[in-house]
């Protein structure tokens, strides 16, 4: 399909790009890598009368380290994710996460801004920045706010973005010493959305589970964290039986849709088992 008529501007800085997405107002969308709006476009999904094109801000691009953790601008694209060696060294489940987004087509193209900002719940990205207790930075007329991942997603296809601001950067604190990770997805094919997903981090000490952290991907509305498996999992053993236990709770407390690629209880069961392997993984059992 064509795209509904609309106007088009490419700002030459950040400022820049923020004063022409207030201008526009609630019918103003920004674009960058484009591989999340576009079908939308395509589909008349999604109708803006003005896209703000920040594709050519390189503020908005690359990774530095911050100390503590690594700030990522939201222009980053999959491939730099996977190819960075500071997110390899620091933050290696983000990397392996997008290593498995789409193609690679799509991976040169899309950000990791675009794809948090799109908050599709079966998008791989957001659960894995839940995971990693990432904190995301917004710009808007009135400055830049700080916003936790667990506050971002807040429904289907919607996050707490106001219709002014942009998302300039993404602040993931360093993994330390002890730390093991592991993204476990199920789709149809390569290129397919997952039909669910698992990130999964694990801190072992004197052989138990110190501390687990678990993000799915495609069980409900919004990605979420499987704190019943968590909770199962911290002071567990390291072994693939008490992880399959802990495991076994993944499911609690979600919503996962049923369509023609899965039934609600068959992504349960998914999940579960997707836990198990992910915990199991991280944990070097």
């Amino acid at each position: 399909m064509i795209p509904a008529k609309f106007d088009y501007v490419r700002p030459g800085s950040l400022d820049e790009a923020v004063r022409a997405l207030a201008d526009g107002g609630d019918d103003a969308k920004v674009i960058a890598g484009g591989q999340s709006l576009m079908p939308l476009l395509r589909l008349r999904l999604a109708y803006p009368e003005l896209l703000v094109d920040v594709g050519g801000l390189d503020e908005l691009r690359g990774v530095s380290d911050a100390g503590e953790a690594l700030v990522i601008g939201a222009r980053t694209t999959h491939y730099q994710l996977v190819h960075d060696p500071l997110v390899a060294e620091h933050c290696g489940l983000l990397a392996q996460a997008a290593a498995t987004v789409a193609d690679p087509a799509v991976r040169h193209r899309g950000t990791l801004g675009g794809s948090l900002a799109h908050a599709d719940p079966a998008g791989d990205l957001p659960a894995v920045l839940l995971a990693l207790d990432a904190t995301l930075t917004a710009r808007g007329p009135g400055g830049e706010r700080e916003i936790a991942a667990a506050d971002f997603f807040v429904d289907y296809l919607t996050s707490s973005l106001a219709p002014d601001e942009i998302l300039t950067a993404i602040r993931i604190p360093k993994l330390g010493a002890g730390w093991g990770f592991r993204y476990e997805k199920f789709h149809r094919t390569a290129q397919a959305w997952a039909t669910v997903g698992v990130a999964a981090l694990v801190r072992r000490s004197n052989g138990s589970v110190a501390e687990a952290r678990i993000g799915l991907t495609n069980m409900g509305t919004t990605p979420l964290r499987a704190t019943a498996a968590e909770d199962a999992a911290a002071g567990a053993e390291a072994t693939r039986d008490a992880l399959r236990a802990a495991a076994s709770r993944a499911d609690e407390g979600t919503n996962p849709p049923a369509d023609l690629h899965g039934a609600a209880d068959y992504r349960r069961h998914l999940a579960r088992v997707l836990t198990g392997r992910a915990l199991a993984a991280a944990a070097g059992a």
